[in-house]
Formats: structure tokens, sequence, C-alpha cells
């Protein structure tokens, strides 16, 4: 018998990578997602899975979408600061009370796994070289301290029944049918295709990265993982801790060296860098992609058209949720 994966916010940037990769893993795969971005994204495999339009605050929707349901991967969140400055209070509602009710729910269904994907953005800004799972966490923002919540709401959970592991992943990067064009690789590769030109500001500041194809490929191991190696544990994902002036040369190399970079100076200079050690040392998990193959799978999206208007606010999360006035 096939095992029902319930994929949160699966019609996301990450999920709409994520969900055919589970079907073919041969998974039961069931989707919620609000669908703020649309459901086009998830066209290729819309006859394979059950897909419903839905927000995960709607706690009748969750008990009926749990029935059945073996593992939970949760990725639905109001995603970055930006759109979490927008509106607090639904940031809260949605990343941490619906968390906690979902978490709830889940172990009252039988779900036997919980997967959940929190952020590298909790550690706040550290001196560390090396920012591991057992440093203190210091959220800056209303959406890192929802994680943070809602982490420990997950940790709590873990019994011998009900298996629980928390990713941080760091930046993702790369091309995703449901794409985000406002994350840093990705929007200084658009920038450098359509407008000739990259802008960094600053440029010193670290931002760790991790291709997208990579972390839904974690996703899926976690899912296999013995329990034992996994349960109540946290994991970061995220490698290539480099500044974004290295990141914008890389993103020259792969565009064109035509391509002109100019600097200009910032008040942000937030520096982030994790060490992803512990999930390659206990788990065996490392990537197989780059920054450098993020950016190629862009401009090969790009010169096929697969883009046509990047300037649609649906690639921006911020701007989308402004204009659908999301409450």
């Amino acid at each position: 018998m096939m095992e029902k994966v319930l994929v949160t916010g699966g019609a996301g940037y990450v999920g709409a990578v994520l969900v055919p990769k589970l079907l073919e893993s041969g998974y039961n795969v069931k989707v919620i997602d609000t669908m703020w971005f649309g459901k086009e994204c998830l066209d290729s495999v819309k006859d394979k899975c059950e897909i419903i339009k839905g927000d995960i605050r709607d706690y009748k929707l969750v008990d009926e979408c749990l029935n059945g349901i073996d593992y939970v991967i949760h990725l639905a969140a109001i995603s970055n600061d930006p759109c979490s400055d927008l509106n607090p209070e639904i940031t809260k509602q949605v990343n941490f009370e619906a968390t906690k009710e979902l978490v709830k729910r889940a172990k009252e269904k039988g779900v036997k796994r919980f997967i959940y994907a929190s952020s590298s953005s909790v550690y706040g800004i550290k001196e560390e070289p090396n920012v591991t799972e057992e440093l203190p966490l210091e959220p800056l923002t209303i959406y890192s301290q929802t994680k943070v919540w809602a982490e420990e709401v997950v940790k709590q959970a873990n019994d011998e029944n009900f298996t629980t592991v928390i990713i941080r992943p760091a930046t993702v990067c790369g091309y995703s049918p449901r794409l985000r064009l406002d994350l840093t690789v990705n929007i200084l590769t658009e920038h450098a295709i359509n407008k000739g030109k990259i802008t960094v500001f600053g440029g010193e500041q670290k931002r760790p990265n991790i291709h997208i194809e990579d972390i839904t490929d974690y996703y899926i191991q976690l899912l296999k993982t013995p329990k034992e190696k996994i349960a109540g544990k946290i994991f970061n994902a995220g490698y290539e801790n480099h500044a974004l002036i290295e990141i914008a040369e890389m993103v020259k190399k792969v565009v064109g060296k035509q391509i002109k970079i100019e600097r200009t100076e910032t008040k942000d200079l937030r520096s982030y860098r994790i060490s992803s050690e512990k999930i390659k040392k206990e788990l065996g998990l490392e990537p197989k992609k780059t920054i450098l193959d993020a950016v190629a799978d862009l401009k090969e999206a790009f010169d096929s058209g697969l883009i046509p208007n990047s300037s649609d606010t649906i690639y921006r999360n911020i701007e989308r949720m402004k204009e659908l006035n999301i409450k």
C-alpha cells in the first residue's frame, strides 16, 4: 500500500519541485495550499495527486486533509521578513498558531512522521565562523520569531509514535515552476539577464544558499531515514556561505562577461552563515548542486521562454500579497 504524504504549501516555490519528486518516488501525495501564487505550477501532476485549495488556518479542512496521512511535510508559511512585516498578526496566525494546531491534529490522526521547514534566520547575526545547531537562537524579526515558536511546538511533540524533525534551510535558489525572483541568487540572475547589470548593496555580507533540487531531495530522504536517526532533531541545510559580491561574480560568470556589477552603500550589513556538518555527518546528506548550477538553470528557463514576464507580481511574494490584500 502506498504511503501517503501531506505537503502543506505544496504549490509554493519549494513545493512545486518537491511534489513531482514525491510522486516519482512512489508516494501518494495530497497538497493543501492557498494558491495565492496560482496553481499552474502543479499542472503536470494534477491528475496524479490530490490538490486542495485551502488555508491551514481552516482547522476543519486541515482535519479532513489529515485523514489517512502517514507523513506531513510542512512548508506552508508567510515566507520572509518583508511579507511577515506586512501583517505581523497574519504571520503569527499562519507560522505559529496554525503550525501548533497542525502538529496537534496530525498526532491525534496517527501521522507517523512530521517534517518541519524552519529557517536558518532563527540564529540572528552571529560572530562565530561556524553557526551550528547548538548555538542560541536570536530571532531579529517577526518571521524568525514565529519560526522559533513553531520549532519548540514541533520538538515537544516528538515521541515514540510521532517522529518530528526540523530542518533550517538556507536561502533556496534555482528554478521552480512556481518561481520566486525575490531571493538573493534568483534576483541577481534576473537583473543580469534583463538589465545587463547587477547592483550589489554592500557586498561583503555573507548569505548561505542551497539549491532547490538539493533541499527537495533532502525532504524525501527524511521520509526514508530510520526514525532513531532524526527523532526530535534539528538540522541546518545550507552551503556556499558566500559574500554577495562573490555571488554577483558567479552570476556574471554564467550569464556573460558583458554584465556590469555596481556596488552601492547600504545600512543593511546583516551577514549570515551556517554550518551543515551535522546533517552531513549524521545523515550523509550533502549537496549535489551549486549556486552556479542554479544560475545556469535560471538562465536556461529565461532563454527557453519559461518566464515570459518577469515583472509579474506572481514572482515576488510581498508584491503579490499587497495586490491580494491578504487577511
